[in-house]
């Protein structure tokens, strides 16, 4: 029986793209770059872990606002001094508690067997802490003079160290919040110089083919061959001491980053090699298109979310090469402070034995970051494949 045309002019209930049956529709008309935004939300931890990145970059940035102090300020009578307890509320005389934040200052006492000097708490001595605190003077971002800190002790002249001191009595915190732009800094731009020599070479091999892939792909096996740790070590400590920090820095960017382009190199060149007999490259080639064109416009960008995946991945090892180096003593060296060089303490077992903190804390920032883009890196490999499972 043939159906009233009402019937026949209606489209049915409307499909919402956010109740389940409306997905089958809403990826038939969403972008690439959508389905890989919804598939990567949906992974909780990838999600957190990048916020935790997107935190220490951010500390990285506004270090000289962010730290209570300067990372050279030294006070040789604080020497090793423990870790402070951050207390929000005092006792008045009366008993009533008010809201005040603040720490505990230090007693002094000499152990006389090791003539060691002991810190203890003192109760009756409060140290406030405050937020926007005027303090040691500074230039953010070597620019703009300030003196003002997000918190700090209300009386600079007063010691306030919530992780604890080194041993020339400077504010592990404050180190340790300047060495995160360091470290982080590192990552980005050695990844930036493999990232530039792994898409150029990986791409050229897997376009051109023949010799240019086979001479890519030597360089590729001689560079893998060698033992990476040794290799940094040599390189490192061929660098003349009278270099810069700043000179230092460079050196070992480059030397990080020069090791540590062929994994890429390889993925893109096996991309290119299956890629470059498509439908899409075929027809660019018929219409007339430049074969940088090709590479650059048609085949380059579909290879960009495996290529954004590759990248979160490779910067923890980054990371960990300058943390390395640092750490043995031929990286970076004071006074640049990163992660690598406030573990150089960890290496006296005595210092360990008596101030654990110079091993605790630089160790869980390097162990924080380099977990947190493993999981932002696993995360945004399956979201490349917004197809998969």
């Amino acid at each position: 029986m043939p159906l009233p045309a009402d019937e026949l002019d209606d489209p049915g209930p409307a499909i919402s793209p956010l109740k389940p049956g409306g997905e089958t529709r809403s990826i038939a008309a969403a972008g690439q770059w959508t389905l890989i935004w919804h598939k990567f939300v949906r992974n909780k931890v990838a999600v957190a872990a990048g916020i935790v990145i997107v935190v220490f970059y951010l500390i990285g940035l506004f270090a000289e606002f962010l730290a209570p102090s300067l990372p050279e300020t030294a006070r040789p009578q604080f020497s090793y001094a423990p870790p402070q307890s951050l207390a929000f509320f005092v006792t008045d005389e009366d008993g009533e508690s008010r809201f005040l934040p603040h720490v505990k200052g230090y007693q002094v006492e000499i152990d006389q067997e090791s003539l060691r000097r002991i810190f203890t708490e003192d109760p009756d001595k409060i140290i406030p802490i405050g937020m926007f605190v005027e303090g040691p003077a500074y230039k953010l971002w070597n620019l703009i003079p300030m003196n003002v800190h997000l918190f700090g002790p209300v009386n600079a002249n007063e010691p306030a160290y919530l992780l604890g001191a080194d041993k020339l009595g400077r504010d592990l915190l404050t180190r340790l919040i300047y060495g995160t732009r360091v470290s982080l800094s590192i990552g980005l731009v050695g990844v930036a110089m493999s990232l530039l020599l792994g898409i150029v070479l990986g791409a050229l091999a897997g376009y051109y083919g023949g010799w240019v892939d086979v001479v890519v792909q030597r360089i590729i096996e001689i560079i893998s061959s060698m033992p990476t740790i040794p290799l940094w070590l040599g390189l490192a400590a061929a660098v003349p001491l009278t270099w810069s920090p700043l000179q230092v820095y460079f050196i070992i960017t480059l030397i990080v980053s020069l090791l540590a382009w062929t994994g890429l190199a390889r993925e893109v060149r096996g991309r290119f090699y299956s890629l470059r007999g498509e439908d899409f490259v075929t027809a660019a080639r018929l219409d007339g298109s430049s074969e940088p064109r090709i590479i650059f416009r048609h085949i380059l960008p579909s290879l960009t979310s495996h290529i954004l995946a590759v990248v979160t991945l490779a910067l923890p090892i980054m990371i960990v090469a300058e943390t390395a180096l640092s750490f043995l003593g031929i990286g970076l060296k004071p006074p640049v402070v990163s992660w690598g060089v406030l573990l150089q303490d960890a290496r006296n077992i005595r210092t360990v034995a008596t101030a654990p903190w110079l091993l605790i804390w630089p160790a869980a920032a390097v162990v924080s970051a380099v977990l947190s883009f493993n999981f932002l890196g696993d995360g945004m490999r399956d979201a490349a494949d917004p197809y998969g499972q």
